[in-house]
Parts: structure tokens; C-alpha cells; sequence
């Protein structure tokens, strides 16, 4: 029995051992596994939230993305009109409906196809007009007295430049900036050299063009500090919005002339304690616009009589009025500035060889859009006065020297340009700055 419990407590203790061995090892395999398990779930929660961070990090990307502010106009401008409205859709300009007989056009299916196959020309002249709104906005805001007339035409010119991103015949400036002072009512632009200073009782017409493929954008606005002069260019404002009303599809322009005339000399106006009577120029005319073509052939007068001519659908119109403090009569007086090569004109045999050059230049640069003697001057044109002669006497340029009234009276102008679409009438040129 001694061996037997002998045995049986080596047994035992074999047992014993081996029960210990075995808890040992399991304990050290299990605090093992705990380890591991501890680390592997570390690490499972460090690669967790690195992608949890990368996340929040493309979130906020994203974020930053979709709150990117769409492009603003700088102060002065200088980003291109194209850059602000990248859907290229420029915006439209005041719409006014037509009256009368042609009501039926605003619902009319027909017309608005038609309308929609125009949408491409359309879209040319709003990104003309979008160009001139935002370039006399800016000029409006830096014209003061003391100003050079040369400054301040180069200024303008190169921010429509700028604006419109000139390219040759297909985007640019459609013809020289006037501004004609006082007494002159138009087609005045300083030559170079020219001194002419911008005083405070000056009265400044403001005209200056825009195209794009050829629609051009005509549009001019009247300047003058001293507030003595604010009747006469209430009156020729005035008078361009009711010419602008009475415009429409089938409506004679004898009829437009005869209200823009009847608001006009409603007005008067007092300067050195003399009453003035406002006038209509009855020289000076509104006119159809055409592709690359300023005067079309239809005149819009300003007074009543004139053409029986009907107004018709498609067509552009620069409704434009002048009010006289003088006569109400213009003449050709003072030093030229503005050419335009004649729109019909075909070919005319040249002899000399310095004005088949400088033609030339005319056709490449401008081809029938007016210009100055200070664009040829830009474009390193030299010596080409005689050349210049030579072109308007073969009948090859038209010269357009400045209009005058009597010396001592004040002129002021407004215009606009509308365009009689099928459905409606719409102002492109209008603007919330006037």
C-alpha cells in the first residue's frame, strides 16, 4: 500500500506539475493574446481615426470648394467680361412690352422660336452692352474738373479694351469716344497733343461704342458739375426715354420724333440769370444699327416731320437726343478727329502708294468702323495726314469733322440702344447708373 500511495502521490504530484505547467502556460499564452489583441485594436483605433482625420480634411476641401465665391470686378476694372459670366449668358437689358396692336406678340409661340434662333446675336450684343455698363459706371465715378480730354479718352479705351478682350474685328471699341463740350454737339475727340482741359461749367457728351462680331452697343450720357445745367440735361433724358417708349414694331419715325419733340422744348433752363427755351436739334438724328455698319439708313428724328419710314421687327435702333440752349442748328466747324470708311464704297484705283498702305491699315484695323486720328497714331501709323486726304477725296473714307451749335450755347445728349425683338422691346444699353 506504502508503494501504491508512494506511486500514487508521484502521481500525483506529476499531476500536480503538470496542472501547473499546463496553468502557467495557458496563463502566459492568454496574457500573450491579451497583449496582442491590445495592440492589434490600438492600432485598429489609430487607423481609425487617421481616416476619420483624412476625411474631415476632404470634407472641409470639399467644403471650401463649394463656398467659393463666383468672381467680382475689381476697382478699377480690369477682369474680362467673359471671366464674370463664365455660362457665357450675359444679362439681358430692360425689357418693355410692345403696345397696341402688337400685344399678341408676348404670346405668341411663332415669335418666341424665332426669338430663340436669334439667341446667339442676341447674346453678342448683351456681352457688348455688359462691357459699356460697367466701363461708364467707372468713368462716372473718377470724372471731376481738371481732367485731360486725352486721359481721360485713354483711360475709357483701354478699359473697354481690358472688359471686352479685344480681338481685332471681333471684339473691341466701335468707334471713338466723343466728348464734345458745350456748344459742340458731337464727333469731337481730342487729337494727339490736344491740351483741352475738363472745367467745372463745362457740359460734356459723354458717346462712346462697343461690338462684339460686329452688333454694336451705342450709348452716351451727359456730364456737368454745375448743378445750373441739370434742367437741359433733364430735358434731352427725358425726351430719349419717351422716344424710346414710343419705339416699336410698324411705328412710323416721324411719329418717335414728334414726341421726343414735345417733351423736349417742354423744358427751359436758366444760366447767368437768362431763361433759355429748350430745343431739339433738328440736324441730329437717332439711326438704325447695323453689322459693323454705325448708320444703317433709317434716321430717328428729334423733331416732328421727317420720314414716314416704319420701324420693323429685328432691327436695332440708337435712340439718341440732343438739347440746344442755342439755335437748334449744327454746322461742320473746329479740326476733324473722326473718319469712317464708307460702307458701299467698292474698289477705287489709288496712286499713291503711301494711301494704299494707310488703306490698308483701315481695312485690317477697322474695316467700316469708325476711328480716329489717335488710333492710327497707336497703331505707329506716321506722316499719314496727306495719305488720309488722299483716301477722302477718292470718296474711299468719309471725314465726320465736329458738330456745332452757335458759339455760347450748351448742348446735352442721352441715348440708348433698343432692339425690336419679335415678342418684345428690350433697352440693351440700360443700366441702373441712369
Amino acid at each position: 500500500m506504502a508503494t501504491g500511495i508512494v506511486n500514487n502521490e508521484v502521481r500525483v504530484g506529476e499531476n500536480e506539475e503538470s496542472e501547473t505547467s499546463n496553468g502557467i502556460e495557458k496563463l502566459e499564452i492568454s496574457n500573450g493574446n491579451d497583449e496582442v489583441s491590445e495592440n492589434s485594436s490600438s492600432m485598429q483605433r489609430d487607423e481609425d481615426e487617421g481616416t476619420a482625420e483624412v476625411a474631415k480634411k476632404k470634407k472641409k476641401k470639399n467644403k471650401s470648394k463649394k463656398k467659393k465665391e463666383p468672381l467680382k470686378q475689381t476697382d478699377p476694372p480690369s477682369i474680362p467680361i467673359v471671366e464674370l459670366f463664365p455660362s457665357r449668358e450675359f444679362p439681358e437689358g430692360e425689357i418693355q412690352q410692345y403696345k397696341d396692336d402688337n400685344l399678341w406678340r408676348t404670346t405668341s409661340e411663332e415669335k418666341r422660336e424665332l426669338e430663340r434662333l436669334e439667341r446667339p446675336k442676341y447674346n453678342a450684343v448683351r456681352q457688348a452692352a455688359e462691357v459699356h455698363r460697367q466701363v461708364r459706371k467707372y468713368i462716372k465715378s473718377i470724372l471731376k474738373p481738371g481732367l485731360l480730354m486725352t486721359d481721360l479718352c485713354e483711360t475709357l479705351e483701354n478699359t473697354v479694351r481690358k472688359l471686352i478682350s479685344e480681338n481685332g474685328l471681333q471684339a473691341g471699341i466701335a468707334f471713338p469716344t466723343g466728348c464734345s463740350l458745350n456748344w459742340v454737339a458731337a464727333h469731337w475727340t481730342p487729337n494727339s497733343g490736344d491740351k483741352t482741359v475738363l472745367q467745372y461749367d463745362d457740359v460734356m457728351k459723354l458717346d462712346f461704342g462697343t461690338q462684339i462680331d460686329g452688333f454694336i452697343v451705342d450709348c452716351a450720357f451727359t456730364v456737368a458739375f454745375n448743378p445750373i445745367y441739370d434742367p437741359l440735361l433733364e430735358a434731352s433724358r427725358e425726351a430719349t426715354n419717351t422716344g424710346i417708349k414710343e419705339a416699336g414694331i410698324d411705328v412710323r419715325l416721324c411719329d418717335v420724333g414728334a414726341a421726343i419733340q414735345e417733351v423736349m422744348e417742354s423744358y427751359e433752363v436758366e444760366i447767368n440769370g437768362k431763361v433759355f427755351q429748350v430745343k431739339s436739334i433738328r440736324n441730329l438724328n437717332g439711326h438704325s444699327i447695323g453689322p459693323y455698319q454705325i448708320h444703317a439708313g433709317k434716321s430717328v428724328p428729334i423733331v416732328k416731320g421727317g420720314e414716314q419710314t416704319k420701324m420693323e421687327e429685328g432691327e436695332f435702333f440708337a435712340i439718341e437726343t440732343f438739347a440746344s440752349t442755342g439755335k437748334g442748328y449744327v454746322r461742320e466747324d473746329l479740326e476733324c478727329s473722326h473718319y469712317m470708311k464708307n460702307f458701299d464704297v467698292g474698289h477705287i484705283p489709288l496712286r499713291l502708294p503711301r494711301a494704299k498702305q494707310l488703306l490698308a491699315t483701315i481695312n485690317k484695323n477697322f474695316s467700316t468702323l469708325a476711328f480716329c486720328r489717335r488710333y492710327l497714331d497707336r497703331l505707329g501709323e506716321t506722316k499719314y495726314l496727306m495719305a488720309l486726304k488722299n483716301l477722302c477725296d477718292a470718296g474711299i473714307v468719309q471725314p465726320y469733322p465736329p458738330l456745332c451749335d452757335i458759339k455760347g450755347s450748351y448742348v446735352s445728349q442721352f441715348e440708348h440702344t433698343i432692339l425690336l425683338r419679335p415678342t418684345c422691346k428690350e433697352v440693351i444699353s440700360r443700366g441702373d447708373d441712369y
